[in-house]
Order: structure tokens, then C-alpha cells, then sequence
């Protein structure tokens, strides 16, 4: 992860998080930050990529270092670019967004490791929550933000999504996550 340009990266997350310099509650800013959808079809020759257009999410950071978090998104947000898919992705074959608005990650854990963490939590789609463990770019930018980005392969057979059509479209899908927090 690279800072854009005009940015200046602070000291490493561990150090920050270990002297309490990040202590205290975090809100997701969504106008930085973006959730990614990638999903494979015909074994993997077509690619599906979207975006959810609505995340909102908070943490909060010990004295002690500690963090947990949360980052929610509204499941009907999806935007593939295609109206009708849109909308069957929306529908009981999938998000089911009428009983199951939200699409939530919950943060028990983060373990930093020079400007990268271990991220542990769980996954809830459709009211199904599984365990989740990945590896995160964590940076902490000179303006008082927190920037998170990940890349989170899944099964979405884990949540009760397995709708295919005649096998042809993959369980493994990728969510790719940038978030941005400042301090409230």
C-alpha cells in the first residue's frame, strides 16, 4: 500500500498502537472508502466485479492497544453495472436484501506486523456469521486517518448463497476492502 501523494505515513501501527497514541473511536469516512465484489463465471474466464456504494463502520482502539471494529454494508448498494443482475443479486437466489439488509464485518482483533496486521472477526451474510482471518495493509497517515485494505477470498456457499446456474458460476468470491478512519 502506497500513501498518495502529499501524505505522510507516521511510525509503524504496532508502535503507535503499543505507546496508545491511536486510542480512542474511529468512524469510517465512505467517501474514501470502497468495498469490491469479484466473482467468477464459465470457470473463471468471465469475471463479475461491483462495488457496494453504501459502507459505514466504526472502531475503537484501546489504551492498551486493543482493537475491534465493525464495518457494515448495505447489501442493496451492489453495482455491477448491470441493472438486472443487480437486482437478482438482491433477491432470495442471493443477498436477499429485503429480510437481510446489511452485509457485516466484525473486527475482535488486529495483530500488526510492521505495516501489515492479522484481522480476526467473523463474516455475516444473510444472517449466517463464520469466522474470518486475513492479512491487512494497515497505515496511518499523517492527516489522522487509518487506512485498512484487504483482500478477503470467501465461499459464499458459507452463507447460504448457492444459487448456479447449470454450475457455471464460482462459490469463491473476493471482496476487496479499502477503509478510511478518522477519529470522532
Amino acid at each position: 500500500m502506497q500513501a498518495p501523494s502529499g501524505h505522510t505515513t507516521t511510525p509503524p501501527v504496532h508502535t503507535l498502537l503499543a505507546d496508545g497514541a491511536l486510542a480512542g473511536q474511529w468512524v469510517l469516512d465512505p467517501g474514501q472508502s470502497r468495498v469490491q465484489l469479484k466473482s467468477g463465471v464459465l470457470g473463471g474466464l468471465i469475471r463479475v466485479n461491483g462495488v457496494f456504494r453504501d459502507v459505514s463502520g466504526n472502531g475503537t482502539v484501546s489504551p492498551a492497544g486493543q482493537v475491534s471494529g465493525t464495518l457494515t454494508v448495505a447489501a442493496a448498494s451492489v453495482d455491477t453495472k448491470k441493472a438486472k443482475r443487480d437486482a437478482h443479486l438482491c433477491s432470495a437466489d442471493f443477498f436477499d436484501t429485503a429480510n437481510h439488509p446489511d452485509i457485516t464485518v466484525t473486527v475482535h482483533g488486529i495483530r500488526p506486523s510492521g505495516q501489515d496486521a492479522g484481522v480476526t472477526g467473523t463474516l455475516t451474510v444473510r444472517d449466517r456469521t463464520q469466522p474470518l482471518s486475513f492479512t491487512a495493509g494497515l497505515a496511518v497517515q499523517g492527516s489522522g486517518e487509518v487506512w485498512l485494505d484487504a483482500v478477503v477470498h470467501i465461499n459464499r456457499a458459507d452463507f447460504g448463497l448457492t444459487w448456479n446456474f447449470l454450475g457455471m458460476v464460482s462459490m469463491d468470491n473476493t471482496l476487496t476492502i479499502h477503509a478510511v478512519f478518522t477519529r470522532r
